[in-house]
């Protein structure tokens, strides 16, 4: 068995015959849609945001594909993230947005990557470690306009051209991030670019950036220098009240494991949460909470009724979830579904067509960015186009 592991590759990628689930992307689209925002953006610079493994479709993949596109500014979360997008994207401008955790100054450095500075204890260490390098290293600042969560308050905002450890390195950009942009009419979006206005007027020589993928569509346009979309690129809609702008970027799909007659009155999956009030086919699918899809989609109540949960395509019909989605299936009533249309091995659509992303969401209870970041290592992941 020792032997055995030793020749295993645990990394080689899965294919598409042995996997429960298959994840499509299409890069192509991805480019386009940075193309559209960097369209919707007017003259601002227009970056990408390609933290949380790219939105789920995959750093080492999304980050060539966009830079092909012409983005030349990536943001991640984490210096992890920034260090294998560095790999791949070797001239590009890398930001990391959750700040500079103490003692990371060198590397930073090391990889040319930038720090979002959200504290005067992390301007310190990093006018410090620049002092120390006789460097004057790139870095933003972020100041907190209304989300308390990362960043300098407004009147420390207004502190900063007074600060001394500002001299000691370059202040490449001034960001903020919305609240609420996808909520057009909430005051909270004026309330914040007035916030954020103030700062920026006492760094005017700063490059500035508020806007995410709902900012660019704000009727004040509130592009500033640069902006920063992340879930719009990956087709999720950045306008919800009007239809979606951006085209669908990933697919996921299931497969069937097995075809069985349900009799009425017996139930489906774990705590017999769903009953069926006549005798119905049911599909079981190889894809479960373990490959990221939420266990709030299963369907609880009774067959017929209008449930707000999962559903798939099932030989391009609309079928509803039977039951709790568990670890590694999930259960789809299809009786509705002609019986020669349905047979084991089948592929079945769990995002993608008309089940977009957005709706997902929603039937989980949840948003289509949780959907999207989740998505399993198990699938096997094909990828369309070169967006050269």
């Amino acid at each position: 068995m020792t032997e055995l592991h030793s020749h295993t590759n645990l990394t080689a990628p899965i294919p598409a015959s042995g996997a429960g689930g298959v994840l499509h992307i299409d890069l192509d689209a991805l480019a386009a849609n940075w193309r559209a925002l960097r369209d919707a953006a007017g003259g601002a610079e227009t970056a990408a945001v390609v933290k949380a493994n790219a939105y789920g479709t995959g750093i080492e993949k999304a980050v060539p594909a966009l830079g092909r596109a012409g983005c030349r500014t990536f943001f991640v979360a984490h210096l992890s993230e920034a260090v294998r997008a560095r790999a791949v994207a070797y001239d590009a401008t890398i930001y990391v947005l959750n700040g500079l955790l103490p003692g990371t100054a060198p590397s930073y450095a090391e990889h040319d990557l930038r720090p979002v500075l959200g504290s005067f204890e992390e301007i310190e260490e990093w006018a410090g470690f620049c002092r120390s390098q006789n460097h004057r290293l790139k870095a933003a600042i972020h100041v907190d306009t209304g989300m308390n969560r990362l960043g300098l308050t407004v009147p420390q905002g207004l502190m900063l051209k007074d600060t001394a450890a500002l001299q000691d390195f370059e202040t490449a950009l001034l960001m903020s991030h919305f609240v609420s942009a996808e909520e057009s009419d909430n005051p909270l979006n004026r309330q914040q670019a007035e916030a954020f206005e103030a700062v920026r007027s006492s760094l005017p020589h700063v490059p500035a950036s508020l806007s995410n993928s709902s900012g660019i569509f704000l009727r004040d346009k509130p592009h500033y220098d640069l902006v920063r979309p992340g879930y719009a690129l990956y087709g999720g809609n950045p306008t919800p009240d009007l239809d979606n702008p951006m085209r669908p970027v990933i697919g996921l799909e299931g497969r069937i494991v097995q075809l069985r007659w349900v009799e009425a009155e017996h139930t489906v999956g774990y705590n017999g949460r769903w009953l069926a009030l006549s005798k119905r086919r049911i599909a079981t699918i190889s894809v479960g909470y373990a490959d990221g899809y939420p266990r709030s989609s299963s369907a609880r109540g009774k067959s017929g009724e209008e449930l707000l949960a999962g559903v798939a395509l099932v030989a391009g019909q609309r079928c509803p979830f039977a039951g709790n989605v568990s670890m590694d299936l999930l259960a789809v009533d299809v009786t509705d579904v002609p019986e020669a249309q349905v047979k084991r091995g089948d592929p079945v659509t769990l995002i993608g067509g008309e089940l977009t992303l957005d709706e997902v969401g929603r039937r989980a209870g949840t948003i289509g960015y949780e959907i999207l970041t989740n998505l399993g290592s198990r699938y096997a992941r094909t990828y369309s186009g070169d967006a050269g």
